[in-house]
């Protein structure tokens, strides 16, 4: 008898030990997904503070808290098991999908860059002065909605990274990285509106927090700037890379080939082989980003004008 529970303790014991390396490997395998969607997160996280302009601070956190309910409910309930079907059953499709998203990506960074050249205002940058309760629902709904879009990149993003994963594995993790994208986001998201609030808590409190209390509150317009300059950088290095990763699983092999032939020309450089690899990798990702963006910024460009100039025609009829 004693030797069966001995046995038995040794059994749980072990099934213990593999439940916990089975954890190290799914949160392992969640850093490496959401890692890859970290262009799309920068994107989100300096996107969402615009819906809060204008806000009453005490009416900030919780617009931020039903925003980040309405993200998870993105992912979890009708993202996520859109995606972990198709790639149970369609795996082809989600690298299309990726390839759609990625271009989406260098159309977004591109038309950042295109209406701050052209003078136009961020069309992300949607103010948030409230005029009564329904105008909150109304902020909170388009916040969300274009959250949707968004969390559709970063979740195919980061399930590309685990698609070979048993399908039981995949899921886990896909819902450890919904709830991992969501809580850094909006964590974020948070410290950010509320950094000029801190600030001037620590001007009126006085002596030697003054300093640092300024700092923040004028810091935050250019954190936000340089958040929002970063956060298209990464949009078309991501998305270009998405372009060049998926034409190069999907057949087309000759333009990440070029990219492999010149990351071996600089693999042996001695101390900063690596460094040079990603630089190039990068850079090559972006240049494509940039163009493939321009292409359809330029096609939206066209037919939007178009439209518009003939309902305008109409109109004056």
């Amino acid at each position: 008898m004693a030797g069966g529970l001995i046995g038995l303790l040794d059994d749980v014991a072990a099934l213990a030990k593999l439940a916990a390396a089975s954890i190290d490997d799914v949160g392992a395998a969640a850093g490496r997904a959401s890692a890859k969607a970290a262009g799309v997160v920068v994107d989100d996280t300096a996107v969402t503070p615009a819906y809060v302009q204008g806000l009453a601070a005490n009416r900030e956190l919780p617009i931020i808290k039903q925003i980040a309910m309405g993200s998870l409910k993105n992912k979890l309930l009708f993202i996520l098991p859109t995606v972990l079907i198709l790639s149970e059953f369609v795996p082809l499709l989600v690298e299309i999908i990726l390839i759609c998203g990625g271009l989406y990506l260098c159309f977004e960074g591109v038309e950042k860059i295109y209406h701050k050249l052209a003078g136009h205002g961020d069309g992300h940058d949607v103010p948030a002065v409230i005029a009564g309760p329904e105008q909150e629902k109304a902020t909170i709904a388009g916040a969300v909605r274009t959250d949707f879009i968004l969390s559709g990149e970063i979740m195919v993003i980061s399930l590309k990274e685990v698609i070979d994963e048993a399908f039981l594995s995949r899921t886990v993790i896909m819902i450890v990285v919904a709830f991992f994208i969501t809580i850094v986001v909006y964590g974020v998201v948070a410290l950010i509106v509320k950094m000029d609030d801190i600030g001037l808590a620590m001007v009126e409190r006085g002596g030697s927090s003054v300093k640092m209390g300024t700092m923040l509150v004028n810091g935050m317009p250019t954190l936000l700037k340089w958040l929002s300059i970063v956060g298209t950088a990464a949009m078309l290095w991501v998305g270009g890379h998405i372009l060049l990763v998926g034409s190069d699983e999907l057949g087309w092999h000759w333009p990440y080939d070029q990219v492999h032939t010149l990351e071996k020309k600089v693999h042996d450089v001695g101390g900063i082989g690596g460094v040079l690899e990603w630089l190039i990798n990068t850079g090559i990702s972006a240049i494509v980003g940039i163009i493939a963006g321009s292409i359809v910024v330029a096609i939206v460009t066209k037919f939007f004008h178009k439209s518009s100039d003939d309902h305008h025609a109409e109109a004056h009829a």
